[in-house]
């Protein structure tokens, strides 16, 4: 009874804490395009894409790190790796690996590194703002590390931390990220029905620092030579989101199964969102898809349209090798092609 009492205690605490943050953050599309390391926002993995980014209450295994740690702990497999890579925007590569495992009973845990490839673009500066000769290749990382552990049969909770790291030519910028999550199944003794909460990107401002803020200054009246000044950079904070969601998942077409999501996502930066998705799986294949609605400005303002995808997966030598592929529709740019390979032993 004293255990059961605790377990109740810690989800409705994280609720409350919830709810604090949502008043301590709180932002709209007033401050958007005004917050740093807008690569956390970048989705992974082709199933959730699929779904619109639905998946809160019903992710498992190792693709949650990402979306919610706490269904980290509900993978049904002792070692689990994933890579993904998305076409993104204006030719901008997004890749992402991954790798999971068991701590005996104490929980799971998992490692992951994100990078956006962008190629080379041309270095311009007060003096030559059509370009010097040079180019750079700007770098964009972001290494994870998770941990999540089941409580009960019902009750999941994870937490994770994201190191950013930022350089483009002769700056560049870091910033702790941390995420929290939980996950609750069987709500009202409901067999299949889902509720998922979590907090993300919550940590210190990012600001640019280095070699490249330095230009030369011109001192008057003296006979000094010129000297070096630095510029300041100014400190953003990081998109900082909360998320709500529901899903159910029951039998479908004999052998086959289907999952309804939804989430509402309170953002810091930009306009909040409704996410909707639906999937049917068997035991070979499964079919998705999902829709993203901003909740202040209606579809017509949010450049990321419906999205789709399906899966395969098949039992090789006792590890499970599971291949998804999502596209999301999107405004003034090609879409986005998403592709997931999952291993799991």
């Amino acid at each position: 009874m004293f255990i059961k009492i605790t377990k109740i205690f810690f989800l409705l605490l994280f609720i409350v804490l919830i709810f604090f943050v949502d008043i301590v953050f709180a932002g709209r599309g007033d401050k958007a395009g005004t917050a740093a390391a807008s690569q956390l926002l970048i989705p992974i993995g082709a199933r959730s894409v699929a779904m619109g980014g639905s998946s809160l209450a019903t992710i498992t295994g190792i693709e949650a790190m990402y979306w919610n740690p706490a269904g980290l702990a509900r993978s049904q497999h002792s070692f689990s790796s994933m890579f993904s890579h998305m076409s993104y925007l204006a030719n901008i590569n997004v890749e992402y690996l991954a790798v999971s495992t068991t701590l005996s009973s104490i929980g799971h845990i998992g490692f992951s590194i994100k990078s956006l490839g962008i190629g080379e673009i041309d270095i311009t500066s007060e003096d030559y703002p059509d370009g010097t000769g040079e180019v750079t290749s700007p770098a964009f990382y972001t290494f994870g590390a998770a941990f999540s552990r089941q409580v009960s049969d019902r009750i999941s909770v994870g937490a994770s931390a994201q190191y950013v790291y930022e350089k483009m030519a002769e700056v560049s910028a870091s910033a702790f990220a941390f995420n929290a999550g939980v996950q609750y199944t069987g709500i009202g003794g409901i067999d299949g029905l889902s509720v998922g909460a979590a907090v993300k990107n919550v940590g210190g401002k990012l600001k640019f620092d280095g070699s490249g803020l330095l230009r030369e200054a011109s001192i008057t009246d003296s006979e000094r030579k010129n000297s070096m000044m630095k510029i300041e950079s100014e400190s953003h904070d990081l998109p900082s989101t909360i998320e709500v969601g529901l899903g159910y998942n029951r039998k479908f077409l004999g052998n086959g199964w289907i999952t309804l999501t939804s989430v509402f996502q309170n953002n810091n930066y930009s306009d909040d969102e409704y996410k909707f998705g639906i999937e049917y799986f068997n035991e070979f294949i499964s079919i998705r898809s999902g829709v993203s609605v901003a909740a202040q400005s209606g579809a017509g303002e949010n450049i990321f349209g419906p999205s789709i995808g399906f899966g395969v997966n098949r039992v090789i030598n006792d590890i499970k090798i599971t291949v998804d592929y999502a596209f999301r529709f999107v405004q003034y740019f090609n879409g986005n092609h998403v592709f997931c390979i999952i291993l799991e032993v």
